[in-house]
């Protein structure tokens, strides 16, 4: 009698995933706090298939297929929180949150004011504790609003970070900032990158409304993803060793100039529980791989409108951004499954 109901339940989930063929999407601002309101995107699996229009394109980069404001499928979803990095926003990792919202996944993207592409406001970008604070946030509204509670699995939330925004998922799971332990570390290891950016991002000094608490712990988040770490070594080791969330660490094997990912992704995975950290390296990523596809041209193209910047659409010869995103989507969702 056993192998009829096992058969059953295993047709259910291929069929739900089957099903998810298109994507929606909806986008909303988030005010609660009325002095740092928030962008929030969300991608998420729908049955519907039109009108679709591509989003998160322009110019430079790829975009992806969407339906907007699509109905969502009427079952539980696995909801992950996206944060992009220095500058960044929420559009550097949509070709990710397509993919998993096409495996039945909610994913929640949004911009960190201050450190985003369209907010450089050096106030917000030293209060280094509301990036963590802005994704509790979000998933605070999504599990509290009346329609995306009763389509959320409350037990199966992750969080994935790029750059910058992996230093804020770690602080979500246990790792705490340590100014002391930075300033040390950027005497022994002085980096542009990370250390050059410590006044404007609040880690060298205590900052006007810091918490007397650095820890943002967060039992909710049950998995984290990191894709090549910036600000690893500002870390407490203390804080790193006592990290129990299981933690995807993945880095880019081809340093950009000053940002080394043995230094930042590597030094993380040398200070988290064996048990539940996992590590990998793409030999021929760089950086900026982690990102959108880039359109043919666009290297001249932003170089012609900033020069230098044309460096967020390289990666290692002998291979293309769309290839290394198969290989790490493929990780990320099997860590995501299995973890």
């Amino acid at each position: 009698m056993k192998l009829p109901i096992v058969l059953s339940v295993l047709f259910l989930c291929i069929s739900k995933l089957a099903f998810a063929e298109s994507v929606g999407f909806q986008q909303f601002q988030l005010a609660s706090d009325t002095s740092r309101p928030l962008k929030v995107s969300l991608w998420y699996p729908t049955s519907q298939n039109t009108p679709s229009e591509s989003v998160a394109e322009n110019i430079a980069f790829v975009g992806t297929e969407v339906v907007k404001n699509a109905s969502l499928l009427p079952t539980k979803h696995p909801l992950v929180l996206l944060s992009h990095g220095y500058r960044g926003n929420w559009r550097n990792q949509s070709w990710l949150a397509n993919s998993l919202a096409l495996k039945g996944y909610v994913v929640a993207a949004l911009n960190h004011p201050g450190t985003t592409t369209f907010n450089h406001s050096r106030l917000q970008a030293s209060q280094w504790w509301q990036r963590p604070h802005d994704l509790v946030r979000v998933l605070d509204y999504l599990l509290e609003d009346t329609i995306w509670r009763a389509s959320i699995d409350a037990e199966n939330i992750s969080a994935i970070g790029h750059s910058l925004g992996g230093w804020s998922v770690m602080q979500l799971v246990g790792a705490q900032l340590d100014r002391d332990a930075f300033q040390t570390q950027c005497q022994l290891y002085p980096n542009p990158r990370t250390c050059g950016l410590a006044d404007e991002l609040g880690l060298s000094s205590s900052q006007p409304g810091e918490p007397t608490s650095f820890d943002f712990y967060d039992p909710r988040i049950k998995k984290a993803v990191i894709l090549d770490l910036g600000g690893a070594r500002s870390f407490s080791l203390k804080s790193m060793e006592k990290v129990e969330t299981p933690v995807l660490i993945l880095g880019a094997g081809i340093d950009i100039g000053d940002l080394p990912q043995a230094m930042e992704s590597g030094y993380l995975a040398e200070h988290l529980p064996l048990f539940n950290r996992h590590y990998k390296v793409y030999e021929q990523a760089m950086h900026f791989s982690f990102l959108q596809v880039c359109k043919p041209g666009a290297i001249t193209l932003i170089e012609e409108d900033v020069p230098g910047d044309g460096i967020v659409c390289k990666d290692g010869s002998g291979t293309s951004r769309l290839k290394l995103h198969q290989q790490m989507f493929k990780d990320i969702l099997s860590f995501l499954t299995h973890a």
